[in-house]
């Protein structure tokens, strides 16, 4: 009876075992599921053979000594003293124009002719002042000669040296007159008159706009033609009052044109504002162009960084930042210790796990020779020689290593894999 009582006992225990064994069986299951579900998103593992095929390279966090500048707008200027307006000195009906806009001219180059016979009358009266001056002349020693013998009245010798005077006087003034003509008072005569006249450029540059027509009546108020000289281009940039103590003359400037980023020019300070811009804040600086002119011209917007002292700060080549939703990152290299640890933990557990066919547990993925990359958000700084300042909003170990080349890459396999969890 003993003996019918213990094999009871017995069998009882068995069945006891086994229905316990799946039970633990199924949570190891669930708890394997539930750990699946909650992958760390901010990770990405690649194999040996992608790091080699997409040409993965890390490193560290350097120290580097960069240039921090600051960013700036402005306006593309030329001084006045370099801009002409052409007004002739004389009014006039436009016989010929001779440049167009777009054209490049040079000092004392003919624009435009004006035509008026008023003009012949200064010359007429210029080519008769002459001989009314040598009889003047004559008049005044005879009368002198008559004075000292006391044969003339002294009236009459005055009189003859007034008029002499005066028509010194008149004649001085039409020669200025005929020379503000363009013409040269030495080469008229009675049979060479001009009767038109030839408007030139005071400076060299390139004609900008012509405002007149052939026919058109001009007078000293009506501009015929503007001309800019771009040799002495420079910029204007507007900088505010807290960061005008940051700067000084011979500071270096790259500058690109606003509506047209791609090429860049380089400008060196050479005088700072001494008062602000209407209302605002900003304050004036001027800086020449150093580079080469083409293709700017007066009144282009411009967007400038101006170069300041240099820093030593923690920085990393540009191409090891990626930006993933408005948020900039760095790829740092995990413990691979830890992930191959944690890795053999979900593989034992799952090989324990009784009721898993066997044809599931040969496709087990093995973490041999792979590399687990977290990636770290970061706020970028100064840019310089291909190196970027970096805030780290995470702390990482010192010695940590970081993707340097093919962080795009690392992040396209982060965010495929969140992808398919989802």
């Amino acid at each position: 009876m003993k003996k019918i009582s213990f094999i009871i006992t017995l069998a009882t225990a068995i069945l006891l075992v086994q229905c316990s064994g799946d039970n633990n069986a199924i949570q190891k299951d669930t708890t394997g599921q539930h750990a699946d579900e909650h992958a760390n998103v901010n990770t990405a593992t690649l194999t040996a053979e992608q790091i080699k095929s997409i040409g993965i390279e890390t490193g560290s966090i350097e120290q580097k000594q960069l240039t921090a500048s600051l960013k700036a707008n402005g306006v593309l200027q030329v001084p006045n003293q370099n801009k002409a307006s052409i007004n002739s000195v004389y009014r006039g009906v436009v016989k010929s124009l001779l440049v167009q806009p777009g054209n490049t001219v040079v000092k004392g180059q003919v624009i435009a002719t004006i035509a008026n016979p008023e003009f012949i009358q200064a010359q007429e009266e210029y080519l008769s002042i002459n001989a009314r001056m040598v009889l003047a002349q004559q008049e005044y020693d005879r009368q002198k000669e008559l004075n000292q013998g006391n044969a003339g009245a002294l009236k009459n010798l005055q009189a003859a040296e007034v008029e002499l005077r005066t028509l010194h006087t008149r004649k001085a003034s039409l020669q200025q007159q005929i020379g503000l003509m363009g013409i040269d008072p030495a080469t008229l005569s009675n049979n060479r008159l001009v009767s038109v006249l030839s408007v030139r450029s005071p400076i060299g540059g390139v004609v900008s706009n012509v405002m007149v027509k052939m026919g058109s009546y001009v007078d000293v108020s009506t501009a015929i033609a503007e001309i800019v000289d771009n040799s002495q281009l420079h910029l204007d940039l507007f900088v505010y009052e807290k960061d005008l103590p940051r700067l000084k003359n011979n500071q270096t400037i790259h500058f690109t044109l606003t509506n047209n980023p791609g090429k860049e020019y380089d400008a060196e300070i050479y005088s700072l504002g001494s008062s602000f811009e209407g209302e605002s804040k900003a304050v004036t600086v001027h800086a020449r162009v150093k580079s080469s002119k083409t293709g700017l011209i007066d009144g282009m917007s411009i967007t400038a960084v101006i170069s300041l002292e240099q820093v030593t700060v923690p920085a990393v080549p540009s191409e090891a930042i990626v930006t993933f939703q408005g948020q900039d990152y760095i790829f740092v290299e995990t413990d691979k210790h830890a992930e191959e640890e944690h890795h053999r933990e979900v593989t034992d557990e799952a090989a324990h796990t009784a009721a898993e066919p066997r044809h599931h547990q040969g496709k087990e993925k093995t973490t041999t020779g792979s590399v687990t990359f977290e990636r770290v958000a970061v706020a970028k700084g100064t840019s310089d020689v291909g190196f970027t300042e970096i805030t780290l909003l995470k702390k990482i170990p010192a010695d940590a290593k970081i993707v340097t080349k093919g962080a795009f890459f690392v992040l396209a396999k982060m965010t495929n894999a969140g992808e398919h969890e989802d």
